[in-house]
C-alpha cells in the first residue's frame, strides 16, 4: 500500500493556480503591448487627452482666478507678476554684466596709456 502513495504524483492545486496565473499574465502582457504599440491607440489617447485638457480649461481658470485673488488678499504677488521681476532681474545682470566687460576694457586701454607714458 505504500508503494502505490509513493508511486502516483501528489496533487498540488497551488502549481495548477501559478502556472495560470503565468500563462494568463504573458497573454495579457503580450496583448496589452500589441495594443499599446497600434496607431489607433495612440490616436485615441491623443484624443483622450484632448477632451480632458477641452473639458477642464474652464475649471483650471477659475481656479487661477480664485488663486490670484486670494494672493492678493493675502498681499502675496501673482504667478505673473514673479515672472515679470525675474525677467527683469535677468535683464539688469546682462545689464551689469556688460558693464562691468566694458570697465575692465576701459582699464585695460588706461594700462595701456600709463605704460606708454612711462616708457
Amino acid at each position: 500500500m505504500s508503494d502505490k502513495t509513493q508511486d502516483q504524483p501528489k496533487f498540488d492545486p497551488l502549481a495548477m493556480w501559478k502556472e495560470w496565473q503565468t500563462a494568463s499574465l504573458n497573454a495579457w502582457a503580450k496583448s496589452m503591448s500589441e495594443t499599446v504599440a497600434s496607431e489607433d491607440f495612440a490616436q485615441s489617447m491623443g484624443q483622450s487627452l484632448t477632451n480632458y485638457l477641452e473639458t477642464s480649461a474652464p475649471v483650471r481658470e477659475q481656479v487661477e482666478k480664485a488663486m490670484e485673488q486670494y494672493l492678493q488678499q493675502m498681499n502675496m504677488p501673482t504667478r505673473q507678476e514673479v515672472v515679470s521681476i525675474a525677467e527683469r532681474l535677468t535683464n539688469m545682470e546682462m545689464r551689469i554684466d556688460d558693464l562691468d566687460a566694458k570697465v575692465d576694457q576701459i582699464l585695460e586701454k588706461l594700462e595701456k596709456i600709463i605704460t606708454k607714458k612711462e616708457l
